[in-house]
């Protein structure tokens, strides 16, 4: 049994470990309220530019409007954009992410690349030898559309050059607090479909049907603008909702390691008691055998 100096420094680390995540649990609820902020803020943009998408591309001729609409017939090439995080004390969210994205690209039929937003993910992916075609980390704490704009340039490039036939976009899809669920959707080419579901089911309004619209200076030109936008604008979002989803679930994360070390630090001081008392108690009967053999003497 260990001694009580033993387990007073047991308890005093104990309670160093509790106090830092403590704090870390302190700062990651301010971020996620921060985050959901930002979060929320940016649904309706992406609903108005749904709306008007969705509005071109029901016309006739969808296919022909835009290369970002074309459906290719010949799948060659998958780009994956997978959203991580930069740091670990996040409990499952980042090997979540990345065994969510291996489950459904491992054993792809067409050659699969990467473009990594945060550091762990990228070093997950490495690890395992997957081909990662460009990697973006260490983004401000409050991203900005320009911060992250490079992103969706980069995966819609990648889908205009030929290199890759479709473009997935693997992230976290914030639910609550306590809920965080992988996500993956299709990027490029756009499905306008169920990105104007996805719309209706954020902001809880129900579509109704579209009115005919003239359009100045005209659909080209609007397509040409509006659609490479909007795919950097769903990269963004997506980076929004991570990023919610990250700090919620280190928050939860440190708070069930403050529970942990408080609990451990109560079973160490109990166990220090037993073993002061029993100190004690030994100590005791080393006096009392002392007196007796000094009375018999």
């Amino acid at each position: 049994m260990p001694n009580t100096r033993e387990v007073r420094l047991r308890i005093k680390s104990v309670q160093n470990i509790a106090q830092v995540t403590q704090a870390l649990q302190a700062v990651s609820a301010s971020k996620v309220r921060k985050s959901m902020q930002a979060m929320y803020d940016t649904r309706p943009y992406a609903s108005k530019a749904w709306q008007v998408l969705t509005h071109i591309a029901a016309q006739p001729g969808r296919d022909t409007l835009h290369p970002l609409l074309t459906k290719r017939a010949d799948i060659k090439n998958v780009l994956v954009v997978m959203i991580s995080g930069d740091r670990g004390l996040a409990g499952a969210y980042n090997t979540n992410i990345v065994r969510f994205t291996l489950q459904h690209f491992n054993d792809y039929q067409v050659p699969v690349s990467y473009i990594t937003v945060g550091r762990k993910g990228r070093e997950m992916l490495f690890r395992r030898r997957k081909k990662i075609l460009a990697e973006f980390s260490n983004l401000p704490a409050a991203p900005t559309f320009v911060d992250v704009s490079a992103i969706g340039r980069l995966a819609v490039d990648e889908f205009l050059e030929g290199h890759a036939d479709e473009v997935f976009l693997v992230y976290s899809d914030f639910i609550n607090l306590v809920r965080q669920e992988p996500a993956i959707k299709k990027l490029l080419p756009l499905e306008v479909e169920a990105g104007a579901q996805r719309v209706e089911d954020y902001t809880r309004v129900e579509r109704k049907l579209a009115a005919s619209y003239i359009y100045e200076p005209g659909q080209t030109q609007i397509l040409d603008k509006i659609v490479p936008r909007f795919s950097s604008l769903q990269v963004y979002q997506a980076i929004m909702e991570s990023l919610a989803s990250e700090h919620a679930a280190r928050m939860v994360a440190m708070k069930n390691a403050t529970d942990s070390a408080t609990a451990l630090g109560d079973a160490l001081q109990l166990e220090y008691n037993q073993v002061r008392q029993q100190s004690i108690t030994s100590e005791m009967l080393d006096i009392a055998g002392g007196a007796e053999a000094l009375a018999r003497s």
